[in-house]
């Protein structure tokens, strides 16, 4: 679908090492160059699908609605990528696009995944893909380099309305000196883990930024059904001995996702 990149290769060893010490690895390269025109044409494709009323960041389960995106989600690199950090047996679980459009002055809060997944145990890992290159100018997302390794950071609620979540992580809680901007070109990713502090701040360019983020852990995580139903697996590679989680149909065609939440059957009378 997308030309991929002649610099694609398989995580080095220091490279793993670093993943467990800092929690991130970034401008790891998937799309030549040459593919930008297809993402913006895949990003403008689905997003123009939606609603004037409808935010597309709070839109998620892309992966079970849209084929194209899930076919993007299976790209070989990618998933080579995350099995050299989960090992041969994973599923997706998660698949969103976030996006500040130019002077957007929307920003997410400084924050934990897990402190929002109630998944056990913890070990996800996001894969960030940038669909146009993302700098500190256009609010590449930020990380706190090691931060996981200190355990849950106390939360408090937020509402300001400027706020993509409502829950964030107070600055003095966090060391300055670590603070990482995760700047990429267009085709390359990022990898963080779920217990990694993050956050992004507005775009006060006059440029897009855009990304997909795709959600994956290891086959024995378990969902706890009773706070999230809707929760999902598509099995990205391996197998699953464990079967802890319902399964999500993989989409035959191209549906649309309206909310965070929804069942894979909402999205079967649209392919």
């Amino acid at each position: 679908m997308f030309k991929i990149s002649n610099k694609v290769r398989r995580l080095t060893n220091e490279e793993k090492e670093r993943y467990l010490k800092d929690g991130y690895l970034t401008g790891l390269p998937v799309f030549d160059v040459e593919a930008k025109d297809d993402l913006n044409d895949l990003f403008v494709s689905l997003s123009s699908r939606l609603s004037s009323d409808i935010d597309i960041n709070q839109t998620n389960m892309w992966h079970k609605a849209s084929l194209k995106f899930y076919n993007l989600c299976r790209t070989p690199a990618i998933l080579d990528y995350v099995e050299d950090l989960l090992g041969p047996n994973f599923f997706q679980w998660g698949g969103q696009f976030f996006l500040k459009e130019p002077k957007d002055g929307s920003v997410v809060p400084w924050h934990q995944d897990a402190q929002y997944w109630p998944l056990s145990p913890a070990k996800s890992v996001t894969v960030w893909l940038a669909l146009y290159d993302t700098d500190e100018e256009n609010a590449a997302m930020k990380v706190v380099k090691g931060s996981h390794k200190q355990g849950m950071f106390k939360h408090h609620t937020n509402k300001a309305s400027n706020l993509v979540l409502d829950q964030e992580v107070s600055y003095d809680q966090i060391k300055k000196d670590d603070i990482i901007s995760l700047n990429l070109k267009a085709g390359e990713i990022s990898l963080h883990d779920d217990g990694l502090l993050h956050g992004s701040e507005a775009n006060h360019s006059n440029r897009r930024r855009c990304g997909v983020t795709m959600r994956f852990a290891p086959v024995n995580v378990k969902a706890d059904l009773s706070i999230w139903p809707h929760f999902e697996t598509q099995l990205a590679r391996g197998v699953d001995d464990f079967k802890h989680n319902p399964i999500a149909e993989i989409p035959r065609g191209e549906g649309t996702p309206i909310k965070k939440f929804q069942y894979s059957s909402e999205f079967s009378n649209q392919w």
